[in-house]
């Protein structure tokens, strides 16, 4: 579940999803290593930047990108008309379950989009029916909870409930359901999937250049949205200006940062 809304022209009510993981973009697709020919499949590709660079590796291949959100999608393929980008292709799909051509791609890449599957185990041998035998998967999940303090710091601005178990089982997916290298290598290994290895990335995710642009575009993060949803206006309000602050320590003059950690998991079809 990504969206990526960070190039010029993008409509303001998504959530900037380049601009924040920007740092992490360029350790991602030195990993994905896509090829001149290669079929690639991009899952969660929200408005498509991961998708559309693919397509600009793989000059003699294509990239397909898909996501379960249309708006996200529309923006996607716009962006992709734009650039001249007539091999970055987009689909409205649940990569979960939809039916893939089987073994038709080269790659299979995801920036934060596998984290929220209701059955992983499942979901990535549906992924790797897609693959050719040895085909690639490459994926950027978040570390534990207390590794990003994006997570900890804003919360816990917004509301005084603890926040869930920083690995929660696969059974309750959220942004931190493949924290755990271990459990992670055993969805995947489950799944089909062979040479598991595990890449340390630590990076800063990025908010807006100042502290007013960064406390709008948090408060379009539906997770940060939900946790406002309930709260009665006085309650709410304080709850914003506590995120105020919170975000005006974390303003460096450079722009707003906080500290994040995550993996770069690759794997192969066996």
């Amino acid at each position: 579940m990504t969206g990526t809304s960070g190039e010029r022209g993008a409509r303001p009510q998504l959530f900037d999803y380049d601009a924040e993981l920007r740092r992490y973009n360029e350790h991602f697709r030195a990993a994905a290593r896509v090829g001149r020919h290669d079929r690639v499949l991009d899952i969660g590709c929200g408005t498509g930047q991961t998708t559309r660079d693919a397509a600009r590796a793989a000059v003699a291949g294509s990239a397909l990108g898909v996501d379960i959100s249309a708006p996200m999608l529309e923006r996607a393929r716009q962006l992709a008309d734009d650039q001249g980008l007539s091999n970055a292709t987009y689909h409205q799909a649940d990569a979960q379950v939809h039916g893939f051509e089987p073994t038709y791609f080269d790659v299979c890449v995801s920036r934060f989009g596998t984290m929220f599957f209701a059955d992983p185990v499942a979901a990535f041998t549906n992924i790797g029916r897609a693959l050719r035998p040895s085909g690639r998967l490459v994926l950027l999940v978040w570390q534990d909870r207390d590794r990003n303090e994006w997570a900890s710091a804003i919360r816990e601005s917004l509301t005084t409930a603890p926040a869930p178990p920083a690995s929660a089982p696969s059974s309750a997916p959220n942004a931190f359901s493949l924290a755990d290298p271990t459990l992670t290598e055993d969805i995947l290994t489950t799944a089909g999937f062979a040479d598991v290895t595990f890449t340390d990335v630590h990076e800063p995710v990025y908010y807006g250049p100042d502290t007013a642009t960064a406390l709008d575009s948090v408060l379009r993060l539906l997770k940060f949205q939900d946790l406002l949803a309930g709260l009665d206006t006085t309650t709410a309000d304080q709850a914003r200006t506590r995120l105020h602050t919170t975000l005006a320590a974390h303003d460096t003059g450079n722009g707003v940062h906080f500290d994040s950690r995550a993996w770069i998991v690759t794997a192969r079809r066996a």
